[in-house]
């Protein structure tokens, strides 16, 4: 594993993010004098203090050299975002004291949001994040802009990993990445072709959705709950929001479709969706090297993948 980051490596790699962030950030016209990390995993979220203004670095990344492609899912995020907040939905929108578009520094490309104060004593109730899920759903229902299908899978990203992750066989073992490989033969032509998908569930609508659990990107403001980090927006199902979340949350998310004339979560869809979520699991093994640390909690999952039927059941 001598191609993994150390502790070394990833702190050089944060403070080079920070560093961007502040020079992004007075280059804006922000002024900037206390700037601190508040969170450090697959991007790092700087508070550029005393401005209110968060910068959002993803650092992690499966195509670390391709920021034209990175820009293009932020502008996606920045814009639903700010038309959400606009309609009055509860998000964290784009900063309004710079341009809402991604901004490229030394080898980074950020966004920035307005700032939040957390409350940190109050505990996540998923339950009632799950059912607030479908509010969010009938705000984007009527979202204008173009998203692509299922983007949030990244099947480019699935196939070369799946491809490549046999040079880390102390992450996978060959069995569970010959399953994974024959389960994503099977699922890849239902996430790559919208045709495909509509003709396997037919009747099941396609919307904007925010593409990355949702109910577990609640942030806890002072002032209330808002929605976050959208960088995976995609149109899809809305069953690929509440992917991996188990039948009481399903449950409380269907309290949340009713009440707002929504159609309840379709079991079948939900098969597929926690079969495609599932192998991201396996593919983001790939980023391990990058951030030694996800190994911890990409681990139970997986041990709950071998549990599940090949390909959640949806194949076929």
């Amino acid at each position: 594993m001598t191609d993994f980051a150390t502790a070394r490596h990833i702190a050089r790699r944060t403070s080079a993010a920070l560093d961007a962030a502040v020079r992004a950030g007075r280059d804006l016209g922000l002024a900037v004098t206390d700037a601190r990390v508040l969170h450090d995993l697959f991007s790092v979220v700087v508070h550029l203090a005393p401005s209110p203004v968060v910068a959002r670095i993803p650092t992690v990344l499966p195509d670390r050299d391709d920021l034209g492609a990175l820009a293009r899912r932020q502008r996606a995020e920045l814009d639903v975002a700010g038309w959400l907040a606009g309609q009055g939905t509860p998000v964290i929108p784009p900063s309004p004291l710079v341009p809402r578009e991604p901004v490229q520094r030394d080898g980074f490309s950020m966004t920035f949001w307005r700032f939040a104060a957390e409350d940190p004593d109050r505990e996540p109730d998923y339950a009632a994040h799950s059912e607030s899920v479908a509010d969010l759903h009938a705000a984007m229902r009527a979202y204008p802009g173009r998203l692509d299908f299922l983007s949030a899978a990244d099947p480019d990203f699935l196939s070369r990993s799946l491809a490549g992750l046999d040079r880390y066989p102390a992450l996978i073992g060959a069995a569970d990445l010959d399953r994974a490989r024959r389960e994503w033969a099977a699922l890849e032509p239902l996430v790559r072709s919208r045709p495909a998908f509509e003709a396997r569930f037919a009747g099941i609508g396609l919307q904007p959705v925010h593409g990355d659990s949702p109910a577990a990107n609640v942030f806890r403001g002072v002032d209330g709950d808002l929605f976050a980090d959208f960088e995976l927006v995609t149109l899809g199902p809305v069953e690929w929001d509440m992917a991996a979340l188990g039948p009481d949350l399903e449950a409380a998310y269907d309290r949340g479709a009713r009440r707002n004339g929504l159609r309840p979560l379709d079991p079948g869809v939900l098969g597929f969706v926690n079969a495609v979520g599932m192998l991201r699991v396996v593919a983001y093994l790939s980023l391990v090297p990058q951030l030694p640390a996800a190994e911890e909690f990409l681990r139970p999952a997986l041990e709950h993948w071998r549990t599940m039927p090949f390909a959640g059941g949806a194949a076929g």
